[in-house]
């Protein structure tokens, strides 16, 4: 069994600590992990996407071939649709609605959301209003990271809840179980939908 995932989004809004989270969980259970990374020119509002491959099996390259994805995990929408042609046929999209305009020529928002829309396999849900209604904006990404994780077969949603902890542990307690609480509303944000 394997699961392939292209994390993508910008620069500080997380992605990388949700690789780690997924990376730290994965090694737990014992998967094999290959993970390549891509940071935009600059730290804060460049592109930044990762290739995150978790297996039972050895993996031979720590990049993903196009059209083979399982998941494309975004925290921005136009990011999202830049990795589709990696998507597998029965892969899905799982991305935050807010786009995070850090260009002049942004595409039109609306055009965005009829693009993502028309993908058959697709979950969106603003991350970054969930996280604000509940006093936690620095835990958007885990909010998407919930959402995600019905469609990770490979990891169950407990490992990934208690890679959080850990990985979390040294900033406080306070801060795990916000991002437990922030993990559980993105986990049962989907559950709603009845998918």
């Amino acid at each position: 069994m394997k699961t392939d995932i292209i994390l993508s989004g910008v620069g500080g809004q997380g992605i990388l600590s949700i690789a780690t989270i997924i990376g730290e969980a994965a090694t737990r259970m014992g998967l094999t992990l290959k993970q390549a990374e891509v940071h935009g020119m600059s730290q804060r509002g460049g592109d930044v996407q990762s290739n995150l491959r978790l297996s039972d099996q050895p993996i031979a390259s720590d990049l993903i071939p196009l059209g083979t994805a399982d998941m494309i995990l975004s925290l921005e929408p136009m990011e999202a649709l830049r990795y589709l042609p990696y998507l597998a046929k029965d892969g899905w999209v799982i991305t935050s609605s807010a786009p995070f305009k850090n260009i002049s020529n942004y595409p039109d928002e609306q055009a965005l959301a009829d693009e993502l829309k028309a993908q058959p396999h697709v979950v969106v849900l603003d991350v970054e209003q969930l996280a604000k209604e509940n006093q936690m904006q620095k835990s958007a990404n885990v909010i998407l990271l919930g959402a995600a994780s019905s469609f990770l077969k490979i990891l169950d949603s407990a490992a990934l809840r208690e890679s959080i902890g850990r990985i979390f542990s040294s900033k406080g307690e306070e801060v795990v179980n916000m991002n437990y609480r922030a993990f559980d509303i993105g986990n049962e944000y989907v559950k709603n939908l009845k998918l």
